[in-house]
């Protein structure tokens, strides 16, 4: 056999990790070592059903419900999108003004480079954006711009799982899934951290982004798809009714009873019966749930759906929507997937003034879209939404027309739960190479967004390996312009 070939059938090792993440398994095992708790009806139905999850009590009033994370996967340049550098026209073809070595990913540094993009102020606060942003800016009054977080790394993966679970290492729990260890469901028929990717392909790292890490599988994030059916493997087979199949649970259900009466007090066998039942439920829910058709014209068309540009992510916020309006506590969108990385994430090596270009359009409308529609639906005051990167991207040209990976600052916003708008928080230096001023931590992000939702990040603990384990380790303040 060719060496590192594989046979005919078999999937890689990448691969198999990658789809293990998804899939009714991914559903089961999601919900496997759930709590038993609150009764549901049933999607469509009145007949009431064990629930794995409980809501639970925030530690003091929240001032949002849910969550809406839009991730640009690759590394979003901050001095062409939300943090404007006069600077780097004033310096052009420079050298960087600083002392030691220039630390880059790929090497060739160059010299200083502007912005090929224009800047203006909008709304009443006067925020400067880019005008890769037109829709987006229109929002600017409720936007509170971060210019000044800086990350630990300057590789993909690694800078992934920090925004994701606070450390660069894989194997921690991701921030959804502590959102939702911590106040469990509002929907006891969908799960309650629901992750839609980029059609071109999952995140950088993968399904470790929306890992439960060290948790119960319970908390980990379910995979939706933007189109077709929502879930691998969800609906029962050609031939098989729905008369067959709950028969076939009821079968289930007895044998796992009768095993539950040999070991009393087993929890796992407990949430292994519920998440069977939670998956036959989804079966009509999740499906529902996802159906952008059933939405107006007008409303699709605010998310740009049907346009070949902005159509794929249009999907996705729609989704996000309708998820959220269902009683999803935690969705995770990623923009950028790795079908080929220069070209579908934001990761520009090679042309930053083309690759940004490209997916500020695919993105920019239906952002707005989303921002639009959850106004109008009273939902945007109790919703959380954070749009954010990896990392930035260096002032300094990488051959001529691109910028390297940039940890030391990077630039994300926020925006509803009854944050103010139209501020931006902490500053770069004047080329946007090191956060300055107010220099903030991904710790710092996370505590604010668990004090957004009414939690102490201090006090939400998981206790591992004989220690009380934290989101934010040992470290975090949430940030005073967010929570004021």
């Amino acid at each position: 056999m060719e060496k590192n070939k594989l046979p005919k059938g078999f999937a890689s090792r990448r691969d198999f990790l990658f789809e293990a993440g998804q899939g009714l398994s991914g559903v089961a095992l999601a919900w496997m070592l759930g709590q038993e708790g609150a009764l549901a009806a049933a999607c469509g139905g009145t007949e009431p059903v064990v629930s794995p999850y409980l809501p639970q009590k925030p530690h003091f009033a929240p001032r949002a419900k849910r969550v809406i994370s839009l991730f640009m996967s690759g590394g979003v340049s901050q001095m062409d999108t939300f943090d404007p550098k006069p600077s780097l026209e004033k310096y052009a073809g420079q050298p960087l003004p600083i002392k030691g070595d220039i630390v880059v990913r790929q090497g060739h540094p160059g010299p200083l480079m502007p912005s090929p993009f224009q800047f203006q102020k909008y709304g009443q606060g006067g925020l400067e954006i880019s005008e890769l942003f037109p829709n987006v800016a229109k929002h600017a009054d409720s936007l509170a711009v971060i210019r000044s977080l800086k990350g630990r790394s300057n590789d993909h993966v690694m800078a992934h799982y920090e925004l994701s679970s606070g450390s660069i290492r894989m194997g921690s729990p991701s921030v959804g899934s502590w959102v939702t260890y911590g106040l469990g469901s509002e929907n006891q028929n969908l799960p309650a951290f629901v992750v839609v990717y980029d059609a071109r392909g999952g995140p950088f790292g993968g399904p470790s982004n929306w890992s439960a890490g060290y948790m119960p599988a319970a908390y980990q994030g379910t995979i939706f798809r933007s189109a077709g059916d929502p879930i691998f493997d969800l609906k029962p087979p050609p031939g098989v009714s729905e008369t067959q199949m709950k028969g076939r649970l009821a079968l289930l259900e007895q044998l796992n009873q009768m095993d539950l009466a040999k070991n009393p007090g087993n929890s796992e066998l407990s949430a292994r019966i519920s998440a069977y039942e939670l998956a036959f439920r989804m079966q009509g829910c999740a499906p529902e749930a996802v159906n952008v058709e059933s939405e107006s014209d007008a409303t699709k068309s605010l998310y740009g759906i049907g346009d070949p540009i902005t159509g794929r992510f249009g999907r996705q916020c729609l989704i996000a929507r309708r998820l959220a309006e269902r009683g999803v506590r935690f969705i995770q969108l990623y923009h950028g997937g790795l079908g080929n990385q220069n070209t579908d994430t934001w990761d520009a090596h090679g042309n930053v003034k083309e690759n940004h270009t490209q997916h500020a359009a695919e993105t920019d409308l239906p952002i707005a879209g989303l921002l639009t529609d959850l106004k109008a639906r009273g939902l945007l005051e109790d919703t959380l939404i954070i749009w954010q990167s990896e990392f930035g991207r260096m002032p300094i040209s990488q051959r001529g027309l691109g910028r390297d990976h940039n940890p030391g600052t990077q630039s994300l916003w926020m925006a509803g739960a009854g944050i103010r708008g139209g501020q931006a928080i902490g500053a770069s230096d004047e080329f946007g190479y090191l956060a300055e001023q107010q220099v903030l931590s991904v710790h710092d992000l996370h505590a604010t967004i668990l004090h957004l939702l009414g939690m102490n990040h201090t006090k939400l603990t998981y206790a591992y390996q004989g220690r009380q384990m934290r989101l934010t380790d040992v470290y975090g303040d949430p940030i005073k312009q967010l929570i004021s």
